[in-house]
C-alpha cells in the first residue's frame, strides 16, 4: 500500500462502526474522513468465518484488492472493511467488484473513477 497505511487502533475502529455502512453479501464498508491526506485501511474478519488460516487468507485477499486499486481511491479517508461469510469462498474478481461498488457508493473513489 503505497499511499495508505494500516488502521490498528481500536478506538478508531469503534468510531467508524458508528458511521453509516455500505453493505452487500461479501462485505460491509465503513468510511470517515480524516485530516491526514492519506488513507488508513482496516480489515476485520470474525472468528465465526473460520479458523486462523481462513481468516488470514480472507484478510490478505481484501488487502490485495485495495492494494491493486489504491490509485482509484481519493486520499484522506479512514476505511474499515468487515468481511462476511461469502467473502471466504468468493472469487477474487467478485471481491474486487464488490469492494469498488461499495467504495463508489461511499464516495471514496476519485472523481475521474466514479
Amino acid at each position: 500500500m503505497k499511499f495508505s497505511s494500516s488502521l490498528k487502533l481500536n478506538h478508531i475502529f469503534q468510531r467508524l462502526y458508528h458511521t453509516q455502512g455500505f453493505a452487500d453479501g461479501n462485505m460491509v464498508l465503513y468510511a470517515r474522513r480524516n485530516r491526514l491526506g492519506r488513507n488508513r485501511v482496516g480489515i476485520t474478519v470474525s472468528k465465526k468465518l473460520g479458523h486462523a488460516v481462513v481468516r488470514n487468507r480472507t484478510r490478505r485477499r481484501l488487502r490485495e484488492v485495495y492494494r491493486l486499486n489504491e490509485q482509484k481511491f481519493a486520499p484522506g479517508w479512514d476505511i474499515v472493511v468487515v468481511a462476511r461469510s461469502r467473502s471466504v469462498e468468493a472469487p477474487f474478481e467478485k471481491l474486487t467488484e464488490s469492494y469498488l461498488r461499495l467504495a463508489r457508493k461511499a464516495g471514496l473513489l476519485r472523481q475521474e473513477e466514479a
